[in-house]
Parts: C-alpha cells; structure tokens; sequence
C-alpha cells in the first residue's frame, strides 16, 4: 500500500510497470461521469501502457488503431500480443483520410479526388505497418479494416463488439509536446469496452 497523492504516485510507478489498470471512475467526481481524473491523466503521462477498464466482455475481437506513429507502432504490438493471449481476432483499423467526414471540404475538392487510389494507399500502408507481425504470432487471425472519416468514430463502432481496443498515446496530428491525441483522449472517455493506451 503506498501513502500520497494518487496520481503522481501512480506516474512514478509506472516507469517500473509492464501495464497499468485502471477502473473508468474512482471514487471522487460526480454522478455520470464516464471517466474519473487518475485514469484520464495515467493515460496522458504513465511510463508504460495503460489499460482503462469499462464494461467487460469475454468474447469478440481485439481492436487496434494503425496509424504509422511510434506510439501507434507500440499499439500494434501490444495489440498481437492481447489477441494472441485471448486467443481473439485482431482487427486492425487504418483511417486513410480523417477530414473526409467534413461534408464542406468533400464537396469542394469531391472532383479531383481518386478515392479508389486512396483506398489502395491505405490498404497498401496498412499492410506495411502489420509486416512481420504474422510470422511472430502466427495464431493470430487479423482483419484488416481500411477507412476514410474520424479514427475515433470508426473504433467506436467497432467497439461495440470489441473485447478490447488498442491505440497509441499519439496520433499522426496534433501538437508537438502533447501527451495525449485526440483519438486516444476521446476513447478513454467513451470507448464501451476495455481500452489500452499504448506509447512509443
């Protein structure tokens, strides 16, 4: 048992940690709330990977986010290593174009795209990041799932029968010195089903 306040004391431990599990909510913050503080901010500055239980579902596939970062890369891994444990599915997820579900932007530049071109890409991308892998976990069945939209909105739907998702701490965008992505931050808080925020 360890004396102190429970966040910093929780960073420091995770720099010795393989993962680190958390509940969705402690026991402060108010009624409804989907996520409490430490989780929120474990998944933001913990040293390793850090799991946020919500719900719980013994069947379905693993989930994993593959978008080419470093902290993506260690999703990837984490996510084989989960599925070849559970002995589930992997699903692996590639959003080739996440401004795609903005309606204004499409229809202005709809005409010059090439989406089957697009598509290949990505497809082609996907399967460069989840090289190697099968040879190292040749148990693991993988689904791969190539997408144009939102990360987030794309792994929430496959949450939904997911047993667990995986993502990386960072994504592709964002600001240079944040701790955590947009995806990543918006599935800790509504991701239905148990979550693994991996980093690079």
């Amino acid at each position: 048992m360890l004396v102190g306040p429970p966040i910093p004391t929780l960073i420091e431990e995770s720099k010795a940690a393989l993962l680190m599990v958390l509940g969705s909510r402690g026991l402060g913050g108010f009624t409804g709330i989907l996520v409490g503080s430490t989780a929120v901010a474990l998944a933001a500055h913990a040293q390793c990977p850090v799991a946020v239980v919500r719900g719980s579902r013994a069947t379905g596939p693993v989930v994993v986010g593959v978008d080419g970062s470093p902290a993506g890369e260690a999703a990837v891994t984490v996510a084989f290593e989960e599925a070849s444990l559970r002995g589930a599915e992997l699903v692996a997820v590639h959003t080739w174009w996440e401004h795609a579900s903005d309606a204004a932007y499409v229809a202005a530049i709809e005409p010059v795209l090439n989406w089957d071109s697009l598509q290949l890409r990505g497809e082609e991308e996907l399967a460069e990041r989840l090289a190697g892998y099968q040879e190292k976990y040749p148990d693991v069945t993988v689904r791969r799932t190539v997408t144009r939209g939102r990360p987030v909105h794309n792994l929430l739907d496959l949450a939904t029968e997911a047993q667990l998702i995986v993502v990386g701490s960072r994504g592709r965008g964002g600001f240079r010195g944040m701790l955590l992505g947009s995806t990543s931050q918006a599935l800790v808080y509504h991701s239905p089903c148990p979550l693994i925020v991996a980093r690079g």
